[in-house]
């Protein structure tokens, strides 16, 4: 049984940060994980370019039972140390909209500079893990041999996109050890809508994309959504979604930054021979503008001017063009989400060193944990922040 001072099971984002940082303390160390090749969710991040971070890191950009748990590990290891190390391989950076960061070598650099940290460490792939004992030591039964560590590190991420191999092996380790987590719930996910609605709002409306202001749960974001052939998604939907609960309405303001009463009450009097649809064509495509005077209330303005619709009908309208309630079905799930929300629990975890107040020795980062960041690069930084915070100390 070959030894090790340090375990770490998952060669993700989070999984590769620990294992240099700790290997550039001299501990030796192993990383360990069950797909052929490492990182594969970094090499699909950003469409391939991977959204590394972001400028406008905080912590109000996460969600968590705890909400001060990570607080420590995001000031000790910021964005700017981690466009420090990149730069320092020669890569080199674009922003985005939102302070979206991208390398502009794309994904494959970011692994290979994340490989080349890991130029001591101990990689082995394609391996599982059938059994992990604890006798003063980690004792690891793996498809690959097994091996023994005196800290053990879980970066094994959560079950989202399970048909890159992911799963909730991360909480299953934390149940065998007594430690209590909050089960994964898809996050940054697109809504599905039942089929009623389907047909009744977004039928043949699939891939057109607006600006909007979405909310719920007392959050809001202004982006972008897109209708979909299920229902809606883009990245506010996405956003939107790490905070609903199931059977929740969502509330969506069409016309961002506008007051809709205001403005159609004036072109009322200015313009009262022009049609309702018309006026909305200067706001949204024609195909989308039909479909909102037909059905956002229960009256179809469709063929109406201004002037032939009462005030009453005409500010109901309004309204519901700043505050359309809907509520979706469900989501896409796992299958499609990008992160999800949930984790092993904060209040068990040493926010410092990401270790175990229940099992000495162990560790838990990135995803594993119940922190969730937003879209645009905070949960890269989650993961580099977290995989520092453990490997400056197992």
């Amino acid at each position: 049984m070959k030894q090790y001072d340090v375990i770490i099971i998952g060669a993700g984002a989070a999984g590769l940060m620990c294992a240099a940082q700790a290997s550039k303390r001299g501990r030796s160390v192993l990383l360990l994980d069950k797909c052929i090749k490492a990182a594969k969710k970094i090499l699909i991040s950003g469409g391939g370019r991977c959204n590394f971070t972001n400028l406008y890191i905080e912590p109000e950009a996460y969600i968590s039972n705890n909400s001060h748990f990570c607080k420590s590990a995001l000031s000790r290891y910021t964005q700017w140390d981690f466009i420090v190390q990149l730069e320092s391989h020669q890569l080199s950076w674009t922003e985005k909209t939102l302070g979206q960061l991208f390398c502009d070598q794309k994904s494959n650099a970011v692994v290979n500079m994340l490989l080349e940290e890991c130029a001591d460490v101990d990689i082995i792939l394609n391996a599982n893990v059938d059994k992990i004992d604890f006798n003063e030591q980690y004792l690891l039964n793996t498809s690959q041999g097994d091996f023994q560590a005196q800290s053990l590190v879980i970066a094994s991420g959560g079950p989202s996109i399970p048909k890159m191999g992911a799963t909730d092996f991360g909480l299953q380790i934390a149940k065998q050890f007594r430690h209590k987590s909050i089960g994964f719930k898809p996050g940054l996910v697109p809504f599905t809508f039942s089929q009623q609605d389907i047909s009744r709002y977004f039928k043949d409306l699939s891939g057109l994309s607006l600006e909007v202001s979405i909310s719920c749960n007392g959050q809001s974001f202004k982006e972008m959504a897109l209708i979909t052939h299920r229902g809606i998604s883009g990245p506010a939907v996405l956003q939107i979604s790490s905070y609903w609960q199931k059977s929740q309405s969502i509330e969506i303001d069409l016309l961002p930054g506008i007051d809709a009463t205001k403005l159609l009450l004036s072109e009322q009097q200015q313009r009262g021979t022009t049609n309702l649809k018309n006026i909305l064509n200067e706001y949204f495509s024609k195909r989308l503008a039909l479909r909102l005077t037909q059905v956002l209330i229960s009256i179809d303005l469709s063929e109406k001017s201004l002037g032939e619709i009462n005030q009453a009908d005409l500010k109901t309208f309004a309204e519901a063009l700043n505050n359309w309630v809907l509520t979706p079905s469900g989501t896409e799930g796992m299958r499609t989400a990008e992160v999800c929300t949930g984790g092993v629990d904060t209040n068990e975890l040493s926010s410092k060193t990401m270790e175990s107040s229940k099992q000495p020795g162990l560790y838990f980062i990135g995803e594993t944990v119940d922190v969730t960041g937003w879209l645009g690069g905070y949960n890269f930084q989650w993961a580099w922040s977290s995989g520092w915070a453990a490997g400056q100390v197992v």
